[in-house]
C-alpha cells in the first residue's frame, strides 16, 4: 500500500511538474522578448474591430490588454483569433494571453487557467422589432450565433426544439437575420449592442428583454501559467481601485458612447 501511495503522489508531482513545464513562463519570456502577443476580435465592436481612420484594431479588450502591457513593459502584438480558434491558438503557442469577450465556465477553466472577470453581461438575442416577446415566440425557429462560443450551448438548452446555426462570427450570423434566414441571433448583450450600433437599418431590429444566462468574461492563459495569472489578476485589481478599469469601461460602455448599457461597471475578484 505505501508503494501505491508513494506511485501516485510521484505521478501527481509528474503531471504538476509537465503541466508547468508546458505553460512556460509567460511573464518571463515576453519580458524577455519585449512584445506580448494577444488574441483578439477584430470585427465585434466595441470589443475589438478595426477603426475605420487608423485600420489600427481597437476597442474594450484591446485597451485592458494594452494596460496590462503597460505595466509589464512590453508592447502589444495583436493577432485576430475567432471563438473556436482562440484557446487553440492560446496552446499552440501562437498567442500568450486571450482578450476576446472570453465567457469564463468550468469546461473551459479544464484546458485554460481565466483572470479575475474584467466584464459581466448576459446572453439576450436580437430581433426584428415586434417579432419576438418571448423564449416560446423563438421555438422551432433558427437562430444564429458563433462557433465555438457559449451562446451556442446556451441557446441549445434554452429552446431545444430551435435549430441554431453556427457561423464564423457574430456579423455574418446578424447579416443572415437581416436576410431572414433566421429568426434572431444571439450572444451577449454587450456584443448585441455593439453590432446594433453599426448597423444601418437598425430601426428595423431589437433586443427584447429576454436573458438566458449570465456572462462574466476573463482573458485567457496557458493552463498553469501561474507567475502570468497572478502578475494580471493583480493588474486587474490594481486597475480597479485606482480607476482605470472604469474609465476604459466609460469609454465605450458610458452614457455618452453608441454602445451604452444600462448597468454599472462590474468587475469581479472571484473570491
Amino acid at each position: 500500500m505505501k508503494k501505491l501511495a508513494t506511485l501516485c503522489i510521484l505521478l501527481a508531482l509528474t503531471t504538476v511538474t509537465a503541466t508547468a513545464a508546458l505553460a512556460g513562463d509567460t511573464l518571463a519570456d515576453a519580458k524577455k522578448k519585449g512584445v506580448l502577443v494577444v488574441g483578439c476580435k477584430d470585427s465585434l465592436p466595441p470589443f475589438g474591430y478595426i477603426d475605420e481612420k487608423s485600420r489600427q484594431i481597437v476597442g474594450y479588450d484591446i485597451d485592458f490588454v494594452n494596460a496590462i502591457a503597460k505595466k509589464m513593459g512590453v508592447k502589444v502584438e495583436l493577432k485576430p483569433v475567432t471563438s473556436a480558434s482562440r484557446t487553440p491558438q492560446l496552446q499552440e503557442g501562437h498567442i500568450d494571453i486571450i482578450a476576446a469577450t472570453m465567457t469564463k465556465n468550468a469546461e473551459r477553466a479544464k484546458v485554460i487557467d481565466f483572470s479575475h472577470t474584467y466584464f459581466f453581461t448576459g446572453q439576450k438575442f436580437i430581433t426584428k422589432k415586434g417579432a419576438i416577446k418571448s423564449l416560446k415566440d423563438l421555438e422551432g425557429k433558427k437562430i444564429g450565433t458563433a462557433k465555438g462560443s457559449t451562446s451556442e450551448q446556451n441557446v441549445k438548452k434554452a429552446v431545444p426544439s430551435a435549430s441554431v446555426l453556427s457561423f464564423d462570427d457574430y456579423p455574418q450570423a446578424f447579416l443572415a437575420l437581416q436576410q431572414g434566414k433566421v429568426a434572431a441571433v444571439t450572444t451577449d448583450e454587450a456584443i448585441l449592442a455593439g453590432i446594433l450600433a453599426k448597423a444601418p437599418n437598425k430601426a428595423q431590429f431589437e433586443i427584447p428583454t429576454i436573458q438566458i444566462s449570465d456572462e462574466p468574461y476573463g482573458l485567457g492563459m496557458r493552463k498553469g501559467d501561474t507567475n502570468f495569472v497572478n502578475f494580471v489578476n493583480k493588474t486587474i485589481i490594481e486597475m480597479e481601485k485606482n480607476g482605470e478599469a472604469k474609465a476604459i469601461f466609460d469609454k465605450w460602455f458610458g452614457p455618452k458612447t453608441q454602445y451604452h448599457l444600462n448597468r454599472t461597471f462590474k468587475i469581479s475578484a472571484d473570491k
